[in-house]
């Protein structure tokens, strides 16, 4: 069977969600898009062209027929101005399933929580599917699954960082207690970032950053769309335990010693 997940009903194979900022061109975007697999792309409404039909469109290099849609408040630092962004998108695409962050201030970009609860309620009311990037913390991750968001999305280091995920410890126990997916969003650096965040359970991996800044970003993408699916099977067959004392592959009992080798 396959090993598919949901979200707000949906169904992807691919566990790897991707962004469309910050890469050379569009056509290295969708170069990129197309090598990493991904089914989801997240859309920075206050950032790029979705309207003006006489400029470059990501429309005509990454199209919405092939790959859903998820529109993103990135750049917004108030509940007003995600709440607002976001009711744009529906207005210009139709877009009901979105990523929701409210970003605090300079230099680390960190999840402004109040914010966020405030931009989640007024949208949720307003029936959007809100998936919401967040901290990781697993009381304010619950307190969002509770208020009807269909996702979390804690961070696994601040936007851009490349750190990697810093705090597995708080991931995994978010994962373990939630009953919606979750996904490491944020602070992916390399392939084995993205390995680590499915071994420790997560549903799916988005990022962005690690492939639009890698010096081959199709070459990464590639790596991370591999990277993401060795994490997972990982997770599913079931690590060894840590131990610090040895275990030999190979008895000890039994062998052949000196004091039993016969004589030349």
């Amino acid at each position: 069977m396959a090993d598919t997940w949901e979200v707000a009903g949906r169904s992807f194979t691919s566990r790897l969600i991707v962004g469309t900022g910050r890469y050379k061109s569009l056509e290295e975007t969708a170069a990129a898009t197309a090598a990493s697999g991904a089914e989801i792309v997240t859309v920075a409404v206050r950032r790029v062209n979705i309207g003006d039909a006489s400029a470059p469109m990501l429309q005509d290099f990454v199209s919405p027929t092939d790959y859903t849609y998820l529109p993103n408040t990135a750049g917004c630092h108030t509940a007003k101005d995600a709440v607002r962004t976001l009711r744009l998108a529906r207005e210009a695409g139709g877009w009901n399933l979105v990523k929701l962050e409210v970003l605090g201030p300079p230099p680390y970009l960190y999840p402004d929580m109040a914010g966020t609860f405030e931009a989640a309620a007024a949208l949720i009311a307003d029936n959007f599917q809100v998936m919401v990037y967040c901290a990781d913390d697993p009381i304010a991750a619950k307190r969002l699954e509770e208020m009807g968001c269909v996702a979390i999305m804690p961070l696994g280091a601040p936007i851009g960082s490349g750190m990697g995920v810093v705090n597995p410890y708080m991931i995994r126990s978010i994962k373990q207690n939630a009953r919606v997916p979750v996904l490491v969003d944020a602070g992916i650096g390399t392939a084995s970032d993205a390995a680590l965040a499915m071994e420790l359970g997560c549903d799916a991996v988005l990022l962005n950053s690690a492939i639009a800044h890698a010096q081959d970003p199709v070459m990464m993408a590639v790596a991370m769309k591999h990277a993401v699916m060795a994490g997972r099977a990982a997770f599913l067959a079931g690590r060894m335990p840590r131990d610090y004392r040895a275990d030999p592959s190979s008895p000890m009992s039994g062998t052949i010693s000196s004091a039993t080798r016969p004589a030349a």
